[in-house]
């Protein structure tokens, strides 16, 4: 059951790049005994985030070339300063953050800014760990993370809609991983079309990643896919397979959709589903543990008939490796008249146990608590 919630910041306006948005959390819906407010209202195409053990929340962007760390210095749970670290980079949307240093992805390179958190104020001149990746800004953007093995685990989208580019470089629809020094670069996952959001279950240790399907197919089909890659080596099935069972149009009759892993859940079609995590923590009720909470970004592509899909935050709960269940959990960027006043792109569970939010769109990150 779903109510409206008014959070404790309503009507703030804030700035995204060139344009302003306004922060509109009375629209938004929870189920109830859940609230959303405002945890950090200026932070200008926010997209990934990555939060290190001393408590600064690095927070990276897209279209505004730039990198952030969100500080709550008085630890009220609201962000004090937001400082930038960085900016003019290429499509910097990737952050992960280990021992004392800020990984930063880029569509070509790996960045690496050492001792980060004690020159906040003055950052460091960036290591380059690699800049061997693909320089194709389509699908270029990447969603970088360490696993439980101390790799980094790196993204290499579809250079296209639709296409098999393998030949020209077998990186192209992956999830690559390598050590964090760039040595020892391979194929983790294969047939992956975009990946921008991937985690690791608490208890079995193995990756689960979104990835959105291919556009125009229809405003129906396929739908975007929530994935279950336990080992090495899986092929996911693009550019010859949609969604486990559709096969495509243009390279389906090369290979067949029974030669390739089905998704654990396929999600709605076109709702561009990006950051995802497992929750861990203790704030929210116990059914909630474990289970995926997944940002759709929301469609871009389908018809003005069929409207919009996404712009929400979407759960999946698991039994074992199968998904029991996909449903909504937050909604309500998106407007009645197929306009959007948001975007939700990643979701960080902080110590407390509260769900932080990132909107590119809105230029905010938002906070989500459970009070019962």
């Amino acid at each position: 059951m779903h109510r409206f919630i008014c959070g404790l910041v309503l009507g703030l306006s804030v700035t995204a790049g060139a344009a302003s948005a306004q922060v509109q959390l009375d629209k938004l819906t929870l189920p109830d005994g859940f609230s959303i407010e405002v945890y950090a209202p200026d932070v200008p195409n926010a997209r990934s985030m990555a939060r290190s053990p001393g408590g600064a929340l690095f927070v990276s962007t897209r279209r505004a070339g730039n990198v952030y760390a969100v500080l709550d210095t008085d630890r009220d749970q609201k962000a004090d300063d937001v400082l930038t670290l960085a900016s003019g980079l290429n499509m910097p949307n990737g952050v992960a953050f280990r021992d004392g240093s800020l990984y930063v992805a880029e569509v070509n390179r790996i960045l690496r800014y050492d001792d980060i958190e004690s020159r906040l104020q003055d950052p460091p001149d960036p290591v380059v760990v690699t800049a061997a990746f693909p320089s194709d800004r389509a699908h270029g953007w990447k969603f970088i993370r360490f696993g439980p093995d101390g790799k980094l685990y790196v993204p290499v989208g579809a250079p296209c809609n639709i296409c098999d580019r393998t030949g020209d470089d077998i990186r192209y629809a992956t999830i690559t991983r390598m050590n964090a020094d760039g040595t020892d670069l391979e194929v983790f996952a294969h047939g992956v079309r975009n990946s921008v959001g991937f985690d690791w279950h608490p208890d079995t240790g193995a990756l689960w990643f979104t990835s959105n399907g291919r556009d125009r197919l229809g405003d129906e089909s396929p739908g975007d896919t929530l994935n279950h890659a336990p080992e090495i080596d899986m092929h996911f099935g693009y550019p010859f397979c949609h969604q486990g069972d559709i096969a495509d149009p243009e390279f389906g009759e090369l290979r067949g959709c029974d030669e390739f892993t089905p998704p654990a859940r396929t999600l709605g079609p076109h709702v561009a589903s990006l950051g995802m995590r497992f929750y861990t923590g203790s704030m929210f009720p116990a059914e909630y543990r474990d289970k995926i909470f997944i940002a759709e970004h929301g469609s871009w592509n389908r018809s003005r008939e069929a409207g919009h899909t996404g712009f929400r935050i979407t759960v999946a709960t698991l039994d074992g490796d199968r998904v029991t269940d996909y449903s909504v959990f937050a909604e309500g960027w998106l407007n009645p008249d197929n306009s959007s006043w948001g975007r939700p792109v990643d979701v960080e569970v902080m110590p407390d146990g509260a769900l932080l939010v990132t909107d590119d769109t809105a230029g905010a990150i938002y906070r989500i608590t459970y009070g019962g």
